[in-house]
């Protein structure tokens, strides 16, 4: 999809990407797996999780899905990083509602072993990005008595958009259960797998964009991310930007919890995609999908996200997350 970005006096047209990255909060089928704790979500479990409740949560999802974006580029995502996703039939799933089954997104996923059975994902678009290999990434951690806690992979894609080489990193880096001070270390490991697997790929080919996405449990501003991933006002090719940290000094935030907002769902790109000249696919800016229907509207948690499920039980809503997203652009027909 094409627009015009600028002044009057000085339009230019431009080809945009949507990038996106959505926690789902808990997209679960409604069967029982043996291997995993998800007998809440079953028919029989704690939240009588139904085939109504599933089919209405698909569509729910998959009307997000097919708007974020659309005001500039006037079409969905062509990349949506996905996570608290329960398998790949799931995934199958949510691409065959109504609203995404026309749009042919293919599917990158692995089985993780988070306790709870739930993944992270890539759903794309075939037509722009050629995945050329794919891999999920453990974190190993251990709890304080030397056992190991099993928490989600990172998921690893490398490939093309229009023969530029890209790598997208989908995170969902442990939870903050337990109180953020306690469960900081955990949180640390994976950002320091995730700067491996950075570090590794740019060793091979130093000219790679990368999009590190997910929900990392931490903040713009908290060290994992800032300094560990290597965030920057003005990167160099190896650091990256976080066109989040921005929003989050505004006020503005994914999630809320005790009247507070936080901002762990980010996507942030590598200094290579900073250049001005957009000759190539460059970073143009990013946002909160916050639109009125994703909003609770009344009552103790008015203003935060309208969620599947709250403290009273079942309220038929999104997620317990806004997804974010963020525009790459590209001068139509560069010289």
């Amino acid at each position: 999809m094409y627009c015009t970005i600028g002044r009057s006096q000085d339009q230019n047209t431009y080809e945009v990407l949507t990038i996106a990255f959505y926690n789902t909060e808990n997209l679960f089928d409604t069967r029982n797996d043996d291997f995993t704790f998800d007998d809440d979500r079953t028919p029989e479990g704690k939240d009588a999780w139904t085939e109504e409740k599933y089919h209405q949560k698909l569509k729910n999802i998959a009307k997000v899905i097919s708007e974020i974006g659309i005001e500039l580029s006037g079409n969905s995502p062509e990349i949506i990083g996905l996570c608290e996703i329960e398998n790949y039939s799931v995934l199958e799933d949510l691409l065959n509602t109504t609203k995404l089954i026309s749009k042919d997104y293919k599917i990158i996923h692995f089985d993780s072993p988070d306790r709870r059975g739930i993944d992270n994902a890539l759903v794309y678009n075939p037509n722009i990005f050629k995945p050329i290999a794919s891999k999920a990434i453990a974190v190993p951690i251990q709890n304080g008595d030397g056992k190991r806690r099993y928490t989600r992979d990172i998921l690893v894609s490398t490939g093309t958009i229009q023969n530029e080489k890209f790598a997208f990193l989908v995170n969902h880096w442990p939870s903050r259960s337990g109180g953020e001070k306690a469960s900081r270390n955990y949180r640390k490991s994976a950002a320091l797998v995730n700067r491996k697997i950075c570090d590794s790929l740019w060793a091979i080919d130093p000219s790679l964009k990368i999009i590190n996405m997910g929900d990392f449990n931490d903040d713009p501003k908290n060290k994992n991310v800032k300094n560990i991933l290597k965030t920057s006002e003005n990167p160099n090719q190896f650091q990256f930007y976080n066109p989040m940290l921005k929003l989050y000094k505004k006020g503005i935030g994914s999630l809320a919890y005790r009247d507070n907002w936080n901002l762990f769902d980010q996507i942030l790109v590598s200094g290579a995609m900073l250049n001005k000249d957009y000759k190539h696919f460059q970073y143009y800016k990013a946002g909160v999908f916050k639109k009125e229907y994703l909003i609770t509207s009344k009552g103790q948690y008015k203003g935060y996200p309208f969620r599947s499920y709250g403290y009273n039980g079942y309220l038929g809503g999104y997620s317990d997350h806004f997804p974010v997203y963020l525009y790459l652009i590209k001068t139509k027909n560069p010289r």
